[in-house]
Order: C-alpha cells, then structure tokens, then sequence
C-alpha cells in the first residue's frame, strides 16, 4: 500500500492518511452503494412514483434526478480516484490532475421549492444522502488538496457540460 505524503518532514495529513488506509473502504462503499440504490430506485420504483406528481413536482422530480445522478457521478469519479491512488495505480500527482475534472458542488433544490413535499420520501431520502456524502467529500478533499487546488493548477470550469464530456472521454479513453 502506498504511503500518504507528508507536508513536511514531520506533519502528517490525517485525512490523506485516512484514505490510505483500511478506514477509507466504508466510504467507498457507502459511495458506491448509494450510486447503486439510485439507478435501481431511478428506474424502477421512482419511475412509476414519478407518474403519479403533479405537474410541478414532475418538473422538478425531473430536474432534482439530473442533479441527483451528476452528484453521484462526480462523487464516483473522485472515490474511484483515490482508490486508484492508494493501490498504487496512480501517483498522487496524476489524481490530482484528474481531480480537476471532478465537480464536487451540484447544488440542489431546496425543501422551499415549489412541489418539493410532494416528491416521493424515497426519492427525498437519496438526495439527502447524496448531498451529505458530497459535503464529506469536499471537506476531504479540502484537507487533502488544498481549498485551491483548481485555482493553483490553472484549471477554470466554466462551463459544466463541456467539463462532464471531457470526464466521460477521459473515463473512456477517447481524450
């Protein structure tokens, strides 16, 4: 297993500590699974929840679940990231130029939206965890690369979908 580095000759950062170690499998996991359950509940109970809302809480059921899935995606991206990194697959380095294609800010509806109460508990429930796990995440990758890592790397993301196509030609190998 590959060691974290070190700041300096005697800091340590723990948060990059913890995702090169054992401890860093249950947030995987969690990340992955809640991947899973989302496409499962995407395609079959939300689909057939979907029907029955009002026009107004379709719309937003329809917008919500684009969020929810580009969430999920770049929160993927990045776990899957560090996990190449502590296998040794990838030098910190290299993760840290792909993690400037990795967007860990898809915003939300808010519970004050129109139609929000209307969306199906299920539904409610996974983009609350969706969003949790997103916090978690920045939170580590703060610690880990700095509040300014896109900013230092020169990398400015201007443009959203551009950025989702450059990541999905990366993930396939199509640069």
């Amino acid at each position: 297993m590959r060691e974290p580095a070190r700041d300096s000759g005697t800091t340590i950062n723990l948060a990059e500590r913890r995702l090169f170690s054992p401890s860093f499998k249950p947030l995987y996991d969690e990340g992955m699974g809640l991947v899973e359950r989302t496409a499962e509940y995407l395609d079959g109970a939300g689909r057939a929840e979907a029907k029955k809302l009002s026009r107004v809480a379709a719309t937003l059921y329809a917008a919500e679940s684009m969020r929810l899935t580009t969430r999920l995606m770049q929160i993927a991206s990045w776990l899957l990231l560090q996990r190449a990194a502590n296998s040794g697959e990838m030098t910190r380095e290299q993760v840290a130029s792909e993690k400037s294609k990795v967007r860990l800010d898809t915003a939300s509806a808010h519970e004050e939206a129109a139609g929000w109460n209307e969306l199906p508990d299920a539904f409610r429930a996974l983009v609350e965890h969706s969003l949790n796990l997103q916090s978690r995440v920045r939170r580590l990758d703060a610690e880990i690369y700095g509040d300014g890592a896109d900013a230092a790397s020169g990398v400015h993301q201007a443009n959203p979908v551009s950025d989702q196509i450059t990541l999905l030609n990366t993930a396939f190998a199509r640069g």
